[in-house]
């Protein structure tokens, strides 16, 4: 897989969520990001490069990753109704962040 079919594929993915914003069915924006468009790329690479067995772990490892995106998105509704939108993005993106390298640390451990 290129370089250039992986960013126009990031690039559609940016222009359906931009076109679905302006439609009566807006929420569905919120949808598009969930669509497997880089996890695809990813376990390709990886089943390519390392193999089934660590593809088997990167998908379990891509299970467990849904915690932090649900924790941004808590966070997220939490802080818009308390801050203003670029205060509440960027404190939601703190929470994944956080979350997010806890998720690596345990992993880490559990896998050693």
């Amino acid at each position: 897989m290129g370089l250039l079919f992986k960013a126009v594929l990031g690039a559609l993915v940016v222009v359906l969520i931009a076109l679905l914003s302006k439609t009566r069915s807006y929420y569905i924006a919120g949808l598009l990001p969930l669509f497997p468009t880089f996890a695809l790329i990813a376990h390709y690479i990886v089943a390519s490069e390392r193999g089934i067995d660590a593809l088997r772990t990167t998908i379990v490892f891509g299970m467990w990753a849904i915690v932090p995106y649900f924790i941004y998105l808590l966070s997220l509704w939490y802080f818009v109704g308390m801050t203003r939108l670029p205060f509440a993005l960027a404190g939601a993106v703190a929470c994944w962040c956080l979350a997010a390298w806890l998720l690596i640390v345990l992993w880490a451990k559990w896998q050693s």
